[in-house]
């Protein structure tokens, strides 16, 4: 029971509980993690400020604006907390973190946020940053962040792919659905994970020493042509789908390809299928050519079995 107890006033959970304010709510002088999801609140609670063991607190999908969010910036008893999630509210700027020294995970998408101006006041220590689903225009403020592995920064209002050169711990860019044009990582090579989806890319170069990527998603732009993949050998994830594409080039030496998307593009034949991709035709156990004129020739599936033989699924068939 002692046990119970303690974690009980360790860790406070009061997701979807649609409280207006913490009132009647018990807070622990030991409280590390609160998590405050889903609720109606539009005020921070005081009482969180002399809480100096919380080390999480979640206030998404609430009804939190800039003003509300202010008194964070002086609560100096709480300075050690190292992950902030205010996603999903009524944030239109980044509020001042300037107060919390060794903060590691920092979450505002979801807000009505256009510009990253403030960050610079953030903590160099943040290894995560969330500003997905805003109105931002413009990627700054984030030459301090060296410590940083994860970047979200899609569904936005961007244009370029820029100020990003300084980041040489990033393992992980999102920057799906937004309005870049032209792929530049500006001499990054440790990403791992890339998500440029639902951008104006007409061409893949750019990506020719990101030497560790292991998951490329370019679908639903309108590449042409596929190129500049070759050095890409720790490809495992190719989602090229979506695009202009007429035929399977440069992934011929990719050795740990085991995903490759292609559907909805306009390759005509299986024709050369087995050369294009011969490096992973033993690794590849998925692949979706669907909506493609290809996928309408005769013993399809037939075909791509008998070059992939390890192969697990063809578009949604699951093969036994």
């Amino acid at each position: 029971m002692e046990t119970n107890q303690t974690e009980e006033s360790r860790f406070l959970d009061l997701t979807s509980c649609q409280l207006r304010d913490l009132a009647e709510i018990d807070l622990s002088e030991n409280l590390e993690e609160i998590d405050l999801t889903a609720n109606r609140l539009s005020n921070l609670d005081e009482r969180i400020s002399r809480l100096s063991h919380l080390r999480k607190l979640s206030l998404r999908q609430n009804l939190i604006d800039d003003q509300a969010v202010e008194p964070l910036s002086h609560w100096n008893e709480i300075s050690g907390l190292e992950e902030l999630v205010l996603r999903d509210n009524k944030l239109k700027n980044i509020p001042d973190m300037s107060n919390f020294k060794g903060l590691l995970l920092f979450d505002v998408s979801f807000n009505e946020i256009t510009s990253l101006n403030g960050l610079s006041k953030v903590s160099p220590t943040l290894k995560e940053l969330y500003v997905s689903k805003n109105e931002v225009l413009k990627i700054e403020e984030l030459g301090h962040f060296r410590s940083l592995e994860i970047l979200e920064l899609g569904s936005n209002r961007l244009k370029i792919m820029e100020n990003l050169e300084t980041l040489t711990n990033l393992q992980e860019l999102w920057l799906g659905r937004n309005r870049i044009k032209a792929i530049n990582l500006c001499g990054l090579k440790c990403i791992k994970k890339l998500s440029l989806q639902s951008n104006r890319l007409t061409s893949m170069l750019g990506l020719q020493e990101c030497v560790a990527l292991e998951e490329l998603y370019l679908s639903h732009n309108g590449i042409q042509n596929m190129e500049g993949l070759s050095t890409l050998q720790n490809l495992r994830v190719l989602d090229v789908s979506s695009n202009k594409l007429s035929s399977i080039n440069d992934i011929d030496n990719l050795n740990n390809l085991e995903d490759l998307w292609l559907n909805d593009n306009q390759i005509e034949s299986l024709e050369g299928m087995k050369e294009a991709v011969v490096g992973s035709r033993e690794k590849l156990t998925t692949i979706y050519l669907e909506r493609n004129p290809c996928a309408k020739s005769p013993n399809y599936v037939a075909t791509i079995k008998m070059i992939f033989p390890n192969i697990q699924q063809i578009d949604s068939e699951i093969i036994m």
